[in-house]
């Protein structure tokens, strides 16, 4: 695999499920981006709008109490206090009011720029001080009064203080006398400065409620389209071990049911040549045996001494060649019912067989493991590996262990090993090593071409490689699905289906 795709999950299921999410994830992600720069936009130029509104009444308001004389600044003032006050807060101070503001929000600066700009052209004059500040940090007669301890009827048309503290915008102007003119007002849309914010506990909270509804809803519908798929590579496994599987329902999709529907015409028309060939060569053991023993006969009245010898010798071949052809078939397509089978116990029951003949046998380590398989023919393709260990290599060392979900046998031998050997050659049937066919002169070179049947029908693996010291080592690798004793009905289920 592509190393640029290893970090993508294996399953289509869960890269189904990655690609949905991903989208959603990729359109909100987009579509509030959008939103967010149409919504700033928009925010600034309502800012900007009630900026230049507020400016206006404000320069109003400061030119008429700079026209008015300084005694009479404090009288007005207090009329204004008493009739109930209006939008703005006015007093006149000795000096200019430090401003304590934490008061922060996006637009704030942008607002405090556009009124300062348009007081500055309006007024004519430079100096006038802009703050924005929560009202708990606003404080009037020269900073030793808190805004909210003013007199409610003073200041209710220029505080709010629930459900949310809205900011306060002072603004404070130096007079000819040396005094400072001092307003605070709410803005016109107290909220504004904050209203282009985009990732909001609210915004945080509908991403979430999307993203994990069309999660539920994708895993559900994912899970629902690859099941079919489950059930056709199940079918497959099961097929190729020779095991009954359940018939392949449609799944109301058209090209997965094509699918189902090629692979039951595929599994109908490999069963037929099974079937073909088990006849063809049942024919061929039955009519070759017959004329094999006719020519016998015929060559035993041959008065030509050398000539009866020549006939004689080919004819054996003749028969070695028909007996191992048929021997490859039988053995490697031994008709049984799949079971639970404990690998361990096997292999020792094959080992004592072994050591009771006189054989160097050894099982090193034995891990307790269960296969499904077919008992006869698991155990003719380990005896064929193990004889072959110790007629060429005078040894067997057997390991067995579980690796990667798979139960894995090693059978090592104290043989000269392969060297440069072509591996694809030795699983031919009538293959012999030199080796081989110095220690055992009656051998066919049959057993390795009948271990490897058995395992792939088992839908395993079986390698040969050089051990690093020293002789052969076979290595047999079996799935191994159960590690539990199955049920009457799961019994029922392993039953072979072209048997």
């Amino acid at each position: 695999m592509n190393s640029a795709w290893q970090w993508l999950p294996r399953s289509l299921f869960a890269r189904l499920l990655l690609v949905m999410l991903s989208g959603v994830c990729v359109a909100q992600i987009m579509t509030s981006l959008i939103w967010a720069g149409q919504l700033d936009s928009d925010s600034r130029n309502r800012v900007a709008e009630n900026a230049q509104y507020l400016a206006i009444t404000l320069a109003a308001t400061i030119r008429y109490f700079q026209a008015l004389p300084d005694n009479v600044r404090p009288i007005v003032i207090d009329q204004q206090r008493e009739v109930g006050g209006s939008r703005l807060f006015m007093s006149v101070n000795q000096q200019r009011v430090i401003d304590e503001s934490s008061f922060s929000a996006p637009l704030k600066e942008a607002f405090l720029v556009a009124i300062e700009g348009q007081l500055t052209a309006d007024l004519g004059q430079s100096g006038v001080q802009l703050a924005l500040a929560l009202p708990e940090e606003v404080r009037v007669y020269d900073q030793r009064v808190p805004i909210a301890d003013i007199p409610i009827r003073w200041i209710r048309q220029s505080l709010i203080l629930e459900p949310e503290p809205a900011p306060i915008l002072t603004v404070q102007v130096p007079l000819p006398s040396g005094e400072w003119l001092y307003l605070a007002t709410l803005l016109p849309d107290p909220y504004i400065l904050d209203k282009n914010r985009v990732l909001t506990r609210e915004r945080w909270w509908s991403l979430g409620v999307t993203l994990m509804a069309v999660g539920v809803l994708g895993f559900w519908f994912v899970r629902w389209q690859t099941r079919p798929l489950r059930r056709l590579a199940d079918a497959a496994d099961s097929f190729g071990r020779g095991v009954a599987h359940e018939p392949l329902i449609e799944s109301g999709m058209r090209e997965l049911d094509a699918t189902a529907e090629a692979f039951s015409a595929m599994e109908l028309r490999i069963q037929r040549y099974l079937d073909d060939r088990e006849r063809l060569f049942a024919a061929i053991s039955h009519d070759l045996r017959t004329p094999i023993t006719r020519l016998r006969l015929q060559t035993e009245l041959i008065e030509d001494e050398a000539l009866r010898l020549s006939l004689e010798e080919d004819l054996e071949e003749l028969d070695i060649m028909v007996k191992g052809a048929l021997q490859t078939v039988r053995d490697s397509d031994i008709h049984e019912d799949p079971k639970i089978i404990e690998l361990g116990t096997l292999i020792n029951r094959i080992a004592s067989e072994k050591q009771l003949g006189g054989h160097r046998v050894l099982v090193q380590q034995m891990a307790p493991l269960e296969v499904v398989g077919k008992p006869l023919a698991l155990k003719r393709c380990l005896t064929n590996l193990i004889d072959n260990a110790v007629f060429y290599g005078d040894e067997a060392v057997i390991t067995l262990a579980v690796e990667r979900g798979q139960a894995v046998v090693r059978i090592r031998d104290s043989g000269p090993g392969l060297g440069a050997t072509d591996l694809g050659q030795l699983f031919k049937p009538y293959t012999r090593l030199a080796h081989g066919q110095a220690r055992n002169a009656g051998g066919m070179g049959l057993g390795l071409g009948i271990a490897q049947s058995i395992v792939h029908g088992h839908g395993g693996e079986l390698t040969l490689c050089d051990h690093p010291q020293g002789g052969l080592e076979v290595t047999v690798h079996l799935p191994c699905d159960y590690t539990a004793k199955p049920s009457s009905q799961q019994e029922r289920s392993l039953r072979p289906r072209f048997d």
